[in-house]
């Protein structure tokens, strides 16, 4: 039995000495070396290779490499095959700490005091007690209420909204199209953590930012794709946005003539908020593998009519 892995080559060296070290039964082997195909039984990735239904016949799970999977064709892939996204402890841990980032970097102004500090100018302005901000995040998955927890502390406001009913303590939760336009009358801050779907794809647009109040600021670090970059541009131009943090754009990396580069009410960021680290992420896979083979229930396998 084999494991192949495609994605990273650099952090592959560690899932490797990883397997060899706590799961030597399972025999580690990485893209494009698969040597006998007939041997793979998991396949994990960041992306799916072409035709590997022909080139993997044996192939039991995909195990994404990553907390979304969007990025992978679900046409491709046979109904019969799992899909399980990876809940690596490791990514919440980086999306809170962005999550945490991000907030006060707008709350606290940084932008503005970015570009006094390349001009020369040195002046303060008021400040407003956190517990006056209304941070909204949406999407109330996992990922989403340990950065709700991660922002308790903080004092603000905390709201979420969700295409499902949820109930988080201290968090006012909103659900369904019908209440999206109340959950977006009251953001000061607008947190992005849902996960791609032909539902959310194209959210953050025109339509979505006149619904917030004047003023207020947009945190991206869902999807490019849940972004309509010119919408953003337009709402930061006739200030219904203020600032915005951006880690994920449509197409990545960024065109060396990308706007949002030099924009002066744009933080962006590579795509960094969160890395699989196969530290943690190792136990997860490796426990799932122990699943599937006792024949049990895996964390994290997608629900192919949600997305998700």
């Amino acid at each position: 039995m084999a494991l192949l892995y495609k994605a990273d080559p650099v952090r592959g060296e560690q899932w490797k000495a990883l397997f060899a070290e706590h799961a030597p039964d399972i025999e580690w082997r990485a893209w494009p070396d698969i040597g006998d195909p007939t041997d793979i039984e998991y396949l994990a990735a960041w992306q799916a290779p072409d035709d590997f239904e022909a080139l993997l016949p044996n192939l039991k799970v995909l195990f994404a490499l990553s907390a979304g999977v969007d990025q992978l064709d679900f046409a491709r892939l046979p109904v019969s095959l799992p899909l399980v996204r990876l809940l690596d402890p490791g990514i919440t841990r980086g999306m809170c700490e962005y999550a945490c980032f991000a907030v006060l970097s707008l709350h606290r102004d940084m932008l503005r005091y970015r570009q006094q500090q390349m001009a020369r100018c040195w002046q303060a302005h008021l400040l407003q007690p956190a517990n006056k901000r209304r941070i909204g995040i949406m999407g109330l998955g996992t990922q989403a209420q340990q950065i709700l927890a991660a922002l308790r502390p903080l004092g603000f406001a905390l709201s979420g909204w969700a295409r499902s009913v949820h109930q988080i303590p201290d968090v006012d939760c909103y659900a369904g199209n019908e209440q999206l336009p109340a959950f977006l009358s009251q953001c000061d801050i607008l947190l992005c953590v849902l996960p791609l779907t032909e539902q959310t794809q194209g959210i953050l647009d025109d339509k979505l930012f006149r619904q917030l109040p004047h003023g207020a600021a947009l945190i991206n670090m869902g999807r490019g794709g849940h972004l309509v970059e010119s919408d953003l541009l337009a709402a930061l131009d006739t200030g219904q946005l203020s600032g915005a943090v951006i880690d994920v754009l449509q197409q990545e990396p960024a065109a060396a003539d990308h706007p949002f580069w030099h924009h002066p009410k744009i933080l962006l960021t590579p795509h960094i908020a969160a890395m699989t680290q196969p530290e943690s992420a190792f136990r997860v896979l490796l426990e799932n593998i122990r699943r599937h083979q006792r024949g049990e229930q895996m964390v994290g396998e997608i629900d192919r009519t949600l997305g998700y």
